[in-house]
């Protein structure tokens, strides 16, 4: 988002109180509703969501979808984005979310710019369960119960500094 939206925003639900009830679904935050035109209005957009399925949740679908104005003014084309996400389990798609996500930024004509391996040796640890890929940074939800290892927030943290360096560059200012 630009120096004056900076903050989160989130998508409209799609689903019933009911449903969420039954989904087992968190409480839903005070952030405020992200209208479409808000992304056209953003120096960049690091994208955050769950995964259901392998996939972005059904709630980031509907939202993309509703993105056709600006798709058709190309009012996204050039702009960096990037996508961080949180799986259910280790088998949950901490690559196929980012994967089958980035059909949306390129359909835009958006500038993926994916952490790489960028956040370096800690990439690797094998000492403990630990979310994320080159795609982005990502953690295990579980059952709602876990909440990110220091590692995988220190990975978080470093591909938004890396994708602000890169979004400003874009822009045409210096890192």
């Amino acid at each position: 988002m630009s120096k004056q939206q900076n903050s989160c925003r989130q998508v409209p639900e799609i689903l019933s109180d009911e449903v969420l009830g039954k989904m087992g679904a968190p409480p839903k935050t005070d952030a405020p509703i992200i209208t479409p035109q808000e992304l056209a209005e953003a120096d960049g957009i690091l994208f955050g969501f769950p995964t259901r399925f392998g996939m972005m949740a059904a709630q980031m679908k509907a939202f993309f979808d509703a993105t056709g104005g600006l798709w058709r003014e190309q009012s996204l084309a050039g702009k960096p984005a990037g996508i961080f996400y949180s799986t259910g389990t280790q088998g949950g798609g901490q690559e196929t979310t980012p994967l089958t996500a980035v059909t949306q930024l390129t359909h835009h004509g958006m500038v993926f710019v994916p952490v790489g391996y960028t956040f370096g040796a800690k990439m690797f640890g094998m000492d403990s369960v630990q979310g994320g890929s080159p795609y982005g940074a990502g953690t295990f939800a579980g059952d709602g119960s876990r909440w990110p290892t220091e590692a995988e927030l220190e990975h978080a943290f470093h591909q938004g500094k890396y994708f602000a360096g890169i979004a400003k560059r874009l822009k045409g200012g210096s890192a």
